[in-house]
């Protein structure tokens, strides 16, 4: 007798794991998380979400996270990427990377419900890994599991730990787990680190591409501007120190300089996995970053404190910078009431940058969870008078922005369209302000002169709003042949909805994706 499944029931089974996954960024996140959990995947999922804890709602409204990891492993040397997921999601993620400059091609392993059902997915997926697996071309190949493979328990973890001498690298990164796409870095960057810090205790590693530093290191995580970890290197050697490599790492042999380190500094506070494989590699981690004067004062002494300098160093380091960061705030200064917000975790530290600078600094938010290592930065900027908020959600940052009516509005896309449509400056925070120098001397020098011009463009706003009022809002919007007729219907039923959003908000409730 036949005991395998018809076609019908394998549409059927497939139907169901992939509706539920599929749903995951549309309001199904609990649906998909049980799918995974009944498909075998119960560790993956206690360790996202012990990892990367949600906020009140269920999840910041934010693009797909595997762009993170994607990113990541675009950017990296000698590394290939294979992405398993609906050929909808892969398009999105490929075509963003690309229109944000990858250079190289994204593989790609389709399914369709039996495969996914049977496990003939997982077997496209190893034969996959087998024909890109060429070590004249890579060291390593990254297999990323999507909402649907992750929901189903495709096994990446059983995968060739290496093929003819390059390394396979298998990571879920579904968007029912990972909450946004700065912690699927973290993701892709602790999977690396805990590969890498098992080849160096079986033995002999690559050496650094430069070339081994003849002074004690300390590893930077987060993705900073280029100048930073310069300037950073600039503020330790007075110290007996350097900068090493920075996490995410360029090409794999950085991995082993990064756990070959005196200390860490988490510049970014949410590399939570990666946090776990330093902290297994005996490193001490230290939260919190070089910014303005109070914050490099404070972080260089507990630098190096956690690598041992002796008092006499780390005080002619400190007043080194106190001195020079001290000048740079006489020469600059930002006046005006601001609020922020972002999802790239560098959030609090542009926070303290802006008061130490001047500014009346109201709110701060972030899509990045409150972890041990942004304590520091925010109860900083609470004893300053600033609300801040973790895991925030685009209605919160968009009524922090009516309650303080503020001069400039620093966030993310849609904040900065609120702020313009009311005729208030606002600058993307992404490309605008953490794309720039924020560490030491130059963070103080680099941020004034974009924020102030900002402010100043005030009356250009004014203008722009006087000359497009009225026009694309409600029932003005689109095309017409004919004059736009008042449809006071859908301006009450817009009301409506405007405002049971904004109850979600007030009562601690779900909103958004």
């Amino acid at each position: 007798m036949d005991t395998h499944p018809t076609e019908l029931e394998l549409e059927a089974i497939a139907g169901d794991v992939a509706s539920a996954a599929d749903s995951g960024c549309h309001g199904g996140a609990e649906r998909s998380r049980a799918a995974a959990r009944a498909a075998g995947n119960d560790a993956l999922i206690d360790r996202y979400e012990a990892d990367y804890p949600k906020g009140p709602h269920d999840q910041p409204q934010s693009m797909c996270p595997a762009f993170g990891s994607l990113r990541v492993g675009l950017r990296m040397r000698r590394v290939a990427t294979i992405l398993s997921g609906s050929a909808c999601c892969v398009y999105g993620l490929t075509f963003t990377s690309h229109f944000y400059g990858a250079k190289r091609s994204v593989g790609y392993v389709p399914f369709n419900s039996e495969t996914l059902v049977t496990g003939k997915l997982y077997e496209d997926i190893v034969e996959a890994v087998h024909t890109m697996a060429d070590p004249e071309k890579f060291d390593a190949v990254v297999v990323t599991n999507l909402c649907v493979p992750t929901a189903s328990g495709i096994p990446l973890k059983m995968l060739p730990r290496q093929i003819d001498g390059v390394r396979i690298v298998g990571i879920d990164v579904p968007g029912f787990g990972v909450p946004t796409h700065a912690e699927a870095k973290d993701v892709l960057s602790g999977a690396m680190l805990a590969y890498a810090r098992q080849e160096a205790m079986e033995g002999p590693v690559l050496p650094p591409r430069d070339g081994l530093k003849g002074t004690p290191t300390v590893s930077l995580v987060g993705e900073m501007f280029p100048a930073d970890p310069v300037v950073i290197g600039g503020m330790l050697a007075p110290m007996g120190l350097a900068a090493g490599p920075t996490v995410p790492v360029r090409e794999w042999r950085e991995l082993y300089s990064a756990l070959d380190c005196a200390a860490v500094a988490a510049i970014h506070p949410f590399y939570t996995a990666a946090f776990r494989e330093f902290k297994a590699a005996g490193r001490t981690v230290v939260g919190s970053a070089p910014i303005g004067l109070e914050g490099t004062d404070a972080w260089l002494l507990a630098i190096g404190e956690a690598c041992g300098v002796s008092p006499r160093k780390i005080d002619a380091s400190r007043n080194a910078m106190f001195g020079a960061i001290r000048a740079a705030l006489a020469q600059n200064s930002v006046k005006g009431r601001i609020t922020l917000s972002g999802y790239e975790g560098s959030e609090l530290l542009v926070g303290r940058l802006l008061v130490e600078l001047g500014a009346d600094l109201r709110y701060v938010g972030t899509a990045c969870p409150k972890t041990p290592f942004s304590q520091a930065d925010a109860e900083w900027l609470a004893d300053h008078g600033v609300e801040v908020r973790f895991r925030t959600s685009l209605e919160q940052d968009l009524a922090a922005f009516e309650e303080f009516q503020p001069d400039l509005a620093i966030g993310t896309t849609p904040v900065v369209q609120k702020a313009k449509e009311s005729a208030t400056p606002a600058l993307y925070f992404t490309n605008l302000i953490s794309a720039r120098p924020l560490m030491g001397p130059a963070g103080v020098a680099s941020l004034p002169g974009v924020v102030s011009t900002a402010i100043a463009s005030k009356d250009r706003f004014l203008q722009m709003q006087d000359f497009f009022k009225g026009v694309g809002h409600c029932d003005t919007a689109g095309i017409w042949q004919d004059v736009p007729e008042d449809k006071s219907g859908y301006r009450a039923k817009y009301a409506r909805k405007t405002q049971k959003s904004q109850n979600a908000v007030d009562n601690g409730e779900s909103v958004g994706c």
